[in-house]
């Protein structure tokens, strides 16, 4: 079967609800509205097929990174392909392109993060990350160190074993999650939950959490503790600065596993090639996926400390592994993927001139009368929408209710920016330059503008 290029955009839509099940969408309300159909994209933009332009304000699902259209990741994919296009690393054999991979990672990834284990996903390597933190304390004499400790509201993908490492209450309603030896304490998002606090105090408190958790459960049942250097698909939760350095002497001082989900942050995003670098935590093992290859592939993998990766290599077989995980064909593509990120120097243009531009740009946002928080961390950015900027004040309205409205005007006024609730973000290509920038900004403004006007003729300024 060939794929429906040039054929009506209802046509498109009408066959895509009879037969595709679309993730974390109401598929009937889908069915009804109609899907956009994306059928091709260029450097930051989308293109739908009704002709209209996009710019991707959301770099797809937070990962091309270097942006749509670059021929050398298809050349890199079409050559392996023609000389090997699969095969697997179980029953001792390996293959150049994952060789060659994994050398570049341990050469990238600070500290003494040098060996990997691969996935399909981030998803997936987060749940091998929960097997690998049991094995390694039980090869260590351990075996009661079972509990890993995360945050509500962090996102650490969707499998059975994702999910529960995540915080979100609306997929823990689903599928009997999360399965057990999890625990959870709250986010360090002082917007929302700060109070009269200072955000360092703040920061700290939330921090300590960690440390009172590990005494209600016993630090000889804790294996370790999870977390994205910015909360990303919670909202860009960028955590105050005393947040991070706190955390660190806790998993040091109770011997616990740090694990930095590097998914979103890695390969640029916050400015430096890794979030743990930005925020200047030594995780033991960090998660990597999305802009490991900027999405032209699926590929992901857990990077693993020397100590980490002695202990599991000591202890015999550790038996877990994935059918996709180490493709040639992917390695290919995240190695050229990696070398036009040093090459172009995207990352140091992100830290050095366009993050700091955008940074100016997105703090003015503050002052919009919809806007009560405008943070940002590299190329990830979010404002939270409010009906009372000095009260912090949530809407009257359901969770999200307002947030929906204002990702439609972006959508419509050719814009990617997701909502989560009613914060908006962004995290975009890291390529894009200081005039789509400015393009971006301007969509932005156009949207606020339009959702404020809207929810002043509805009467839906008000507060919860």
């Amino acid at each position: 079967m060939t794929i429906l290029h040039n054929i009506p955009t209802d046509e498109l839509q009408r066959i895509d609800a009879a037969h595709h099940v679309h993730p974390f969408s109401d598929n009937a309300e889908l069915a009804r509205d109609g899907a956009r159909i994306i059928t091709r994209a260029e450097g930051v933009f989308l293109y739908d097929s009704d002709g209209n332009k996009i710019l991707d304000g959301m770099a797809g699902l937070w990962c091309t990174n270097i942006g749509y259209g670059r021929n050398e990741l298809a050349d890199a994919a079409y050559e392996q392909m023609k000389q090997l296009p699969y095969y697997n690393t179980f029953f001792k054999t390996s293959h150049p392109p994952i060789i060659a991979l994994s050398q570049k990672l341990a050469e990238i990834a600070p500290g003494d993060l040098n060996h990997v284990f691969y996935a399909s996903g981030g998803s997936e390597a987060n749940d091998t990350n929960i097997r690998l933190v049991r094995h390694y304390w039980a090869a260590k004499g351990k075996p009661t160190k079972k509990v890993i400790i995360s945050r509500h509201n962090a996102y650490h993908g969707s499998t059975m074993g994702g999910a529960s490492l995540g915080g979100m209450k609306g997929m823990h309603a689903q599928g009997g999650l999360p399965i057990p030896d999890m625990a959870y304490i709250d986010q360090p998002n002082w917007y929302a939950e700060g109070g009269e606090t200072t955000p360092e105090d703040f920061g700290l408190e939330r921090a300590r959490q960690l440390e009172a958790k590990i005494a209600e459960l016993g630090e000889d049942n804790v294996a370790a503790f999870i977390a994205e250097p910015v909360q990303g698909a919670g909202g860009v939760i960028v955590p105050p600065s005393t947040y991070w350095p706190e955390i660190q002497r806790i998993c040091d001082a109770h011997d616990i596993l740090l694990i930095a989900d590097e998914v979103i942050c890695g390969f640029g995003r916050t400015g430096n090639w890794f979030g743990s670098e930005t925020y200047g935590i030594t995780p033991d093992i960090m998660t990597i996926a999305k802009g490991l290859s900027s999405g032209y592939q699926p590929i992901g993998g857990s990077i693993l400390s020397d100590e980490v990766a002695q202990t599991i290599a000591d202890a015999g077989d550790f038996n877990h592994g994935y059918t996709y995980g180490g493709h040639p064909v992917g390695a290919a593509v995240a190695l050229e993927n990696i070398r036009i990120l040093q090459d172009e120097k995207i990352v140091e243009n992100v830290r050095d001139v366009t993050g700091p531009y955008l940074a100016q740009k997105w703090a003015q946002l503050a002052d919009h009368p919809l806007v009560g928080e405008a943070v940002i961390s590299g190329f990830m950015a979010s404002v939270a929408l409010t009906p009372d900027k000095s009260a912090r004040a949530p809407f009257s309205t359901p969770v999200g209710t307002v947030g929906t409205i204002c990702r439609n005007f972006c959508f419509d006024g050719g814009l990617v920016m997701r909502h989560v609730g009613d914060r908006m973000i962004i995290a975009p290509p890291l390529v894009l330059t200081i005039a789509e920038i400015d393009i971006l900004m301007e969509h932005a403004v156009e949207a606020l503008d339009k959702t404020h006007a809207h929810l002043k003729a509805q009467g839906m300024m008000v507060a919860g």
